[in-house]
């Protein structure tokens, strides 16, 4: 059997294995660089090369930038911000809400900026006595027009860029995906407000995200505290609720309101027993709660012991509620260079994704513990060994097999003809499985394709980042899509009336204004 022919028997299996969907992402990218070296596809080295590409470096190193900016509060002024400018104006809210999340995806991605809004979109909904899930799907889609932006607005984009400049075309710059990003964005919006109404369901939401902004006066009114609120959170301190668990060191111990905990790092607000404020010397019992205030840090520190259970992350409620945190300055200063590094093409992009990284841990940002588990691993991994796959295509053949039938297909078409095939290819592909996934499949076709009809590669890479961008379609064909389902109470069949018609402007973006700008 023929290398090319393992190949596409590994790619059949894997796509299966991503649609079956019952083994964890990391498995299965792990499984297809095991199954390319067993077969002889790939050598050792090859088939380990993935994971020490430049690109998934820099994707690694922008998770962690993104973990500053949510860390120190950045997301969480921005979402503040938004509310304020909405004002009243469903309309209003819905359009900011959908620039705001595109402008936070080109810096953190699709999932972060998904993520550190959400709480707050879904709370404003609700307060608006406007359904959840009239705004939630699109703050989701808003997000992938989003990612066209900047280069950092997805890791396809790099990949993407990576390519382009491995075909001997050039690296894309940082702000070149705004070029049809832009135009994306304006059009996703303008169908989302005259066409939302229509297209999206009214659903009661399965689930509602935790709302900690105004945590503070939701304490002072539950102890009824005599404090400000704005004492009890602010930029140095904070406070929070635990319990008391059964078997607790705690239990059986005198405690009361004011004192200090044994570190003397924490005080003790208040002490609750069911409905009962206790006030004077207490002795504790399992289910009391306890209402402690302390800086930060030592909040952090502290509440992770056994002895109690925190009813919320005290790092969660800093987050949220504390928009322009500690380090916020620093944070922006250290992204402002990264950008600039990026832009005037100083530094390769992983190594201007690294200094960012560092300088975020050097400033003392985030603690090396807190940079780790701000990487999202899964998708570093699945890059990393999807990256294998995407090299077996080129170096066994497969990859130019298909751009061989693609080609074939086509005909006389044209290179117009050959952007649709890719487009369609990339779509039906990216409702099933991840977009990078996709992309990595489908970009050594492209290329493959490109030279064959002797036309540029920078088009056909681009038009393959645009609809690898167009995972519209179904629930589970993004995270940022998944994370919305719950709190929009949405259904698998909700997604593909809007998604549809978003699909079709991002295939006229793709085949018809992309040679436009970049010219075969």
């Amino acid at each position: 059997m023929s290398d090319s022919t393992v190949t596409f028997l590994v790619l059949g299996l894997t796509v299966a294995v991503f649609v079956w969907d019952r083994l964890p992402i990391g498995v299965v990218a792990f499984g297809v660089v095991l199954s390319l070296w067993a077969t002889g596809v790939l050598g050792l080295d090859q088939a380990l090369a993935g994971f020490g590409d430049p690109t998934v470096i820099f994707i690694a190193s922008l998770f962690v930038v993104s973990e500053a900016l949510d860390a120190t509060g950045v997301t969480a002024w921005a979402g503040q911000q938004l509310i304020a400018c909405a004002g009243s104006s469903t309309t209003r809210l819905v359009a900011l809400m959908m620039g705001t999340v595109a402008v936070l995806t080109a810096l953190i991605s699709v999932n972060g900026s998904v993520a550190a809004l959400l709480p707050v979109i879904a709370v404003t909904a609700l307060r608006a006595r406007l359904p959840p899930s009239r705004v939630l799907m699109p703050l989701a889609f808003g997000a992938h027009a989003g990612s066209l932006l900047a280069l950092t607005g997805s890791p396809v984009n790099v990949i993407v860029s990576e390519y382009a400049d491995d075909a001997g075309v050039g690296r894309f710059g940082f702000f070149s995906f705004a070029l049809v990003g832009v135009p994306l964005l304006a059009g996703t919006i303008a169908i989302v407000v005259l066409f939302g109404e229509r297209l999206l369901p009214t659903r009661k939401p399965k689930s509602i995200a935790r709302d900690l902004g105004n945590l503070a006066q939701t304490l002072v009114d539950a102890y009824a505290l005599t404090h400000d609120p704005d004492e009890l959170v602010s930029k140095g301190s904070g406070v929070a609720e635990v319990v008391v668990p059964p078997r607790s060191g705690l239990v059986g111990e005198t405690m009361f309101p004011g004192m200090t905990t044994e570190s003397g790092d924490l005080v003790v607000l208040a002490i609750r027993r069911k409905d009962e404020e206790l006030a004077g010397e207490t002795e504790i019992a399992v289910g009391d709660t306890l209402l402690l205030q302390g800086a930060w840090h030592d909040l952090e520190h502290h509440l992770d012991d056994p002895d109690v259970l925190v009813v919320d992350d005290p790092a969660l409620i800093r987050r949220q509620a504390v928009p322009l945190g500690p380090g916020a300055a620093q944070v922006l200063v250290i992204v402002s260079g990264m950008v600039i590094l990026l832009v005037a093409g100083l530094v390769p992009p992983a190594v201007a994704g690294l200094l960012a990284a560092g300088g975020i841990i050097l400033s003392g940002v985030l603690t090396v513990d807190q940079a780790y588990r701000g990487i999202g691993w899964t998708t570093v991994i699945l890059v990393g060994g999807m990256l294998s796959l995407s090299t077996a295509m080129v170096s066994s053949g497969a990859a130019q097999k298909l751009a061989d039938r693609l080609v074939d297909l086509v005909g006389d078409a044209g290179p117009h003809a050959l952007l649709l095939g890719l487009v369609l290819l990339t779509f039906v592909l990216g409702q099933l499985i991840s977009n990078m996934a996709t992309a990595l499949i489908v970009l050594p076709v492209a290329v493959s394709a490109a030279a064959e009809l002797d036309v540029s590669a920078r088009p056909v890479l681009m038009a393959v980042a645009v609809a690898s961008a167009a995972a519209l379609l179904t629930p589970v064909a993004t995270p940022a899509n998944l994370m919305v389902m719950g709190p929009g109470g949405y259904r698998f069949g909700d997604y593909w009336k809007l998604g549809l018609p978003l699909m079709v402007l991002y295939g006229v973006v793709a085949v018809l204004l992309v040679p436009v700008i970049w010219s075969f």
